[in-house]
């Protein structure tokens, strides 16, 4: 499959410079090898953006709250760590954690979709304006329920829940010492301490 540019996509390239991409051109990039399988970038309305590196204290907390949702969602949901997910027609963002509903094949007959989404959580170090600017907009956008970034230079988590028109309209911050309920999964309470370490 060749990728093909519409008249209105030549148009846009003519004013702004800017090729916007889909969702499955940007998975076919993947599939010819334009972008390598190790390839750290996702896709965010339209443009690739290539991820920072995670440094120890980010995959110790990835793999803190991995563990803590694995067990807590075993048979109602699935834990999926640092893999995309489609919202809609330009962009995959690769977030650090999405609790997605449970379905017997594991969404290996077509992928994950806003739809399919009960929580992401983005781990924040060095991203944090961008995971605050670019991606948080656009989980409002496209209808995610809840987000939660970790804030490691704050020593928090960020919670973001009732998406509407383009916002979350519930925030709140939670520190040492509180407790947060994950969405989706009954009766699951993490500590905070206990996601930061």
């Amino acid at each position: 499959m060749a990728i093909q540019i519409t008249q209105k996509e030549k148009k846009q390239i003519a004013t702004t410079g800017r090729r916007l991409f889909t969702a499955k051109e940007y998975q076919r990039m993947a599939e010819v090898g334009i972008l390598k399988h190790d390839e750290r970038v996702e896709l965010i309305d339209g443009d690739i953006f290539k991820m920072s590196p995670i440094s120890i204290r980010h995959v110790a907390c990835v793999d803190r709250l991995t563990m803590f949702l694995a067990v807590k969602a075993q048979g109602t949901a699935i834990v999926r760590v640092q893999s995309s997910v489609v919202l809609g027609l330009r962009s995959q963002p690769e977030p650090d954690l999405t609790l997605l509903k449970f379905r017997p094949d594991y969404y290996s007959k077509d992928g994950a979709t806003a739809e399919d989404v009960l929580l992401i959580i983005e781990v924040s170090d060095t991203t944090l304006s961008y995971d605050r600017e670019k991606k948080l907009p656009l989980y409002a956008r496209t209808g995610i329920p809840a987000v939660w970034i970790v804030n490691l230079n704050a020593n928090l988590i960020e919670v973001y829940s009732e998406p509407a028109d383009g916002v979350y309209g519930s925030t709140a911050q939670f520190g040492r010492g509180q407790s947060i309920q994950v969405p989706g999964l009954e009766g699951a309470v993490v500590k905070v301490e206990d996601v930061l370490g």
